[in-house]
């Protein structure tokens, strides 16, 4: 499937209810996600009635205020309510967001240390994705993408690993063994376990309707090298550079980089004797949104 992605949603939800007979189960959205995203992308949206809505939930409500905060999403000065952010990032931008938050309240798993691993790396990785995106976007560089859909892809893009987990007790099972942050190379884990994490994450996207932009960037995150469209292709680089400088704050290896590092940097517009300038300045940026 991942050389032929699925073109229709009535292809998408058989191969779903295809998974679900084999034990693999693709949670639905969480009922916040559903109406907070239909509010939001109406053509008479009310600010104040979705301000409300999305208030009702706490994790939610933390998220955006934690999210728009940071650098990649400056304002004049920070939001101070739901409505603020709403009218400050743009409703279509928020439903991005709020998407990425019903990832991580859909996906549950009897491995919580390393669902709580799972979710450090995501989120590290989304926040490092929209600063690149905002790096990239005052370097002078043409981007396609905004920060609000790096970040989503951050959070997304191992999104099937969690799926495994649920149906295979042993999936990721010595994730952070030689360390609080780190992660299990996946790769391993699919051909263990014969499936493929990419596909699973994939699906997931397209059956919760997210943009096709992100869901196709799940696919081929691993494959840069491939024939992938624009603006695909800046999004799965972004995200890449992403995991990359992730990886190097963690003191972990990452063999993704040497095959690909150089095509990340070109579709960036980064010149490699530019990489290490570009690096410190989003991880300057990272280092002092987090406290580190």
């Amino acid at each position: 499937m991942r050389n032929d992605p699925l073109q229709s949603l009535q292809e998408v939800d058989d191969e779903v209810a295809r998974l679900v007979s084999s034990g693999i189960h693709i949670p639905p959205q969480p009922r916040i996600v559903i109406d907070a995203t239909r509010l939001l992308l109406s053509r008479q949206c009310d600010l104040r009635e979705v301000a409300q809505l999305i208030s009702h939930d706490a994790g939610l409500t933390a998220m955006l205020y934690k999210i728009t905060r940071s650098a990649a999403f400056s304002r004049a000065r920070p939001p101070q309510s739901v409505e603020q952010i709403l009218a400050l990032v743009g409703l279509r931008q928020t439903a991005v967001l709020v998407q990425a938050y019903g990832i991580t309240a859909a996906l549950k798993s009897a491995e919580k240390r390393s669902l709580e691993q799972f979710w450090n790396r995501t989120t590290n990785i989304a926040q490092l994705a929209s600063l690149i995106c905002y790096e990239r976007s005052h370097g002078g560089a043409l981007m396609p993408i905004t920060p609000e859909q790096a970040y989503m892809i951050g959070i997304f893009h191992d999104c099937g690993v969690p799926v495994l987990m649920q149906r295979f007790p042993r999936y990721c099972k010595e994730t952070g063994a030689s360390g609080a942050n780190s992660w299990i190379d996946v790769h391993k884990e699919d051909q263990a376990f014969q499936v493929d994490h990419c596909s699973i994450g994939y699906l997931l996207a397209r059956h919760w309707r997210l943009p096709e932009l992100v869901a196709d960037a799940i696919l081929w995150h691993h494959e840069l090298a491939q024939v992938v469209p624009p603006p695909v292709r800046s999004l799965v680089a972004v995200l890449n550079l992403a995991m990359h400088l992730h990886a190097g704050e963690q003191g972990l290896s990452e063999p993704d980089w040497g095959g690909m590092g150089h095509i990340v940097l070109d579709e960036l517009g980064i010149h490699p004797d530019d990489m290490n300038e570009v690096a410190d300045r989003v991880m300057d940026m990272f280092r002092a949104e987090s406290g580190r």
